[in-house]
């Protein structure tokens, strides 16, 4: 017959500690690895998928294949903007990539940032998601961010802080809410790409 030690902890509580999660308002014990977060502004996942309301992280809107014959590389990466111009963030050929965008917005309207792998030959699979722009004329740089609380407003471009204004971002923070973040990178001339989230 063999031994076996038995636990002074009831069942539930050995189930608890061993899925890190508390039982009677006491905390869990640490476990490595293991975090309740919910995912990040940033789109990372934080957490477990699974473990108290974390959902696994959804990264593309829209997922095509395409043939595009022109294109030379086996990856690409690309922005298409409201007007339907397209910005290449992988050196390819003019024109190339319209019939990616073609087969992406059957299904996704511009604007939308997009991810191309070549499968075989000239077929593709693309991975779209939807972005947000905005048209900010007032700031020179290329990432900045505006936190916008009931007391406080700090614009910073390119980890600096400054005082001009930045009206379209402001606008586009206040549709969220009074109080706000809005991050920016910047795509082509005076249009960025912005994400705005609530405090």
């Amino acid at each position: 017959m063999g031994l076996f030690r038995r636990s002074s902890k009831p069942l539930h509580r050995q189930l608890a500690d061993a899925g890190g999660l508390s039982v009677d308002g006491e905390p869990a014990p640490a476990r490595p690895g293991l975090a309740s977060e919910p995912p990040g502004w940033d789109g990372e996942q934080r957490g477990e998928p699974g473990i108290h309301g974390v959902s696994r992280a959804r990264r593309w809107d829209a997922v095509v294949t395409a043939d595009a014959p022109g294109l030379h590389g086996d990856r690409v990466r690309f922005v298409a903007l409201p007007d339907g111009s397209l910005l290449d963030e992988s050196d390819e050929p003019e024109g190339a990539l319209s019939p990616l965008a073609d087969a992406v917005e059957t299904s996704l309207a511009a604007p939308y940032r997009a991810e191309a792998v070549r499968r075989a030959g000239a077929v593709w699979a693309v991975g779209a998601r939807r972005i947000a722009v905005a048209d900010e004329p007032s700031l020179r740089g290329e990432q900045a961010e505006l936190v916008v609380t009931a007391g406080d407003r700090t614009l910073t471009v390119d980890g600096e802080q400054r005082l001009p204004r930045a009206p379209a971002f402001e606008a586009a923070g206040s549709r969220v809410g009074t109080e706000f973040v809005v991050r920016a990178t910047r795509l082509d001339g005076d249009l960025w790409e912005i994400e705005t989230t609530p405090l």
